[in-house]
């Protein structure tokens, strides 16, 4: 017992502490840090994912026994299994169907990225951390509110991330774009507050079933914040699906002066995705059969889960991607790991933000809508379609009879604002620029020249 308990003391001594490496995500390198601990009923471990901004990602278990290490995180559908040699760990990472080879060493290893735009002390404006509840939901929001210096009665904007939970930065593969665009502001005579999502930095966690209406409420709850101190010219600028919160939360709360739409949806979403896997693909160089294939596999499950009437849309959704699959492969069986896939698969699109946002038409919020707006995109854009989303958000502007509209698409911009050479989703990384200096200017002059 004495030789035993000293060579699991041995291997947890080998296991524990940091350990990192890189995901390659066709062609775009991804760093990973696993920390390991050990506790009185095993390990346990948190992940962090520096250019994504995300520190301790929580896991739900970590076994390692005869140098075979597995860790898994249930929520985010991953699991990561390796063998511990030569201080060195050998192994694979998987998640949601898909599985990388990932080797990772002792210690934290250096990410370096070059982020010319990040903001530099000193800051010649005022910077205040604030927090507030949301009355409907009761989950806290916490932020940063930047504004000028010695000046009273400026425009105020509170600021919307994308899809997934993002901290107040909008940080994304090191950039930090909300941070930019505040210190620009902020430097130009505009307030602006951003936010930390639910769940992320200081902002206490949601539920499960949030979805983009619950989100909207949070941002209504940030116009009455400012409202309370005084402020009157508020508006909201969202990207991505932020563009899409921003005229819900406008019609939700009528002290929201004005709009301004970056990269956002401006067609029904089940729409937006097609376009958006098509465009994709190509960028990664699919063939058209295989576009073509995937585009039609991707309208019959989306026009599944919009159409849906029954019960239990899991259980059902399920049965219907078992009998596609089986229609397509007639000669192959559903083994564990096909079946592990179209779990992970029904797992994703059932999930209740999924299922609303796959259903949202923003026509619907966006007709109503009389106030100013900028919509603005890049034409390289392969996630949100320049032309087809801006046509859009002008046809259902055009039916509030709105004429305070202002539509611009930017040559050379991805889906981030950023100017791009390749344009591909794996670029975003790659790019030391953090949003354009035109869509900064563009979007202050027009902030500005509101009267």
């Amino acid at each position: 017992m004495f030789f035993l308990a000293i060579f699991c003391q041995l291997n947890a001594q080998n296991i524990v502490g940091e350990w990192s490496g890189e995901l390659d995500i066709q062609g775009t390198k991804l760093p990973l840090v696993f920390r390991i601990s050990k506790t009185d009923k095993g390990f346990t471990t948190t992940i962090d994912s520096p250019m994504q901004g995300v520190k301790d990602i929580p896991t739900d278990q970590t076994d390692f026994s005869n140098n075979q290490l597995t860790i898994v995180a249930s929520k985010m559908m991953m699991e990561y299994k390796g063998v511990l040699e030569n201080n060195a760990i050998q192994g694979t990472f998987t998640q949601g169907g898909m599985s990388l080879p990932l080797n990772l060493q002792a210690g934290t290893g250096a990410v370096k990225m070059n982020r010319p735009q990040q903001p530099k002390a000193p800051f010649d404006y005022m910077i205040e951390d604030v927090s507030f509840v949301n009355p409907k939901d009761k989950n806290t929001l916490a932020g940063t509110f930047t504004y000028p210096k010695n000046k009273k009665d400026f425009p105020v904007v509170v600021l919307i991330t994308g899809s997934g939970a993002q901290n107040r930065d909008s940080e994304l593969f090191g950039h930090k774009a909300f941070w930019v665009i505040a210190d620009d502001f902020a430097k130009k005579g505009i307030g602006v507050l951003r936010l930390d999502d639910r769940g992320t930095g200081s902002s206490s966690k949601g539920s499960m079933h949030d979805t983009s209406e619950n989100f909207a409420t949070d941002i209504s709850t940030a116009v009455d914040f400012l409202f309370q101190k005084g402020y009157k010219n508020i508006g909201l600028a969202g990207h991505s699906e932020g563009g899409m919160i921003a005229p819900i939360t406008a019609l939700m709360n009528q002290k929201v002066k004005f709009l301004i739409s970056m990269a956002g949806p401006g067609i029904p979403i089940d729409e937006l995705m097609v376009l958006q896997t098509q465009a994709v693909l190509k960028s990664q160089g699919a063939t058209e059969e295989e576009v073509q294939r995937t585009s039609e596999n991707n309208r019959k499950l989306y026009s599944f889960v919009k159409n849906y009437k029954g019960a239990n849309l899991e259980n059902d959704t399920k049965q219907f991607l078992i009998k596609e699959f089986t229609n397509a492969n007639p000669d192959k069986k559903i083994d564990s790991e096909i079946e592990e896939q179209i779990n992970s698969q029904v797992f994703q699109i059932t999930y209740p933000w999924f299922v609303y946002f796959l259903k949202y038409n923003p026509d619907t919020n966006w007709s109503k809508i009389k106030i100013p707006v900028l919509a603005i995109n890049g034409d390289k854009d392969i996630q949100v379609l320049a032309k087809e989303n801006l046509d859009g958000i002008k046809k259902s502007l055009d039916k509030a009879q709105n004429k305070k509209v202002t539509i611009k698409t930017f040559e050379d911009l991805n889906h981030l604002l950023q100017t791009c050479k390749v344009c591909s989703v794996e670029e975003y990384a790659e790019l030391e620029e953090t949003i354009s200096p035109n869509v900064l200017q563009t979007i202050s002059d027009w902030i500005l020249s509101l009267k």
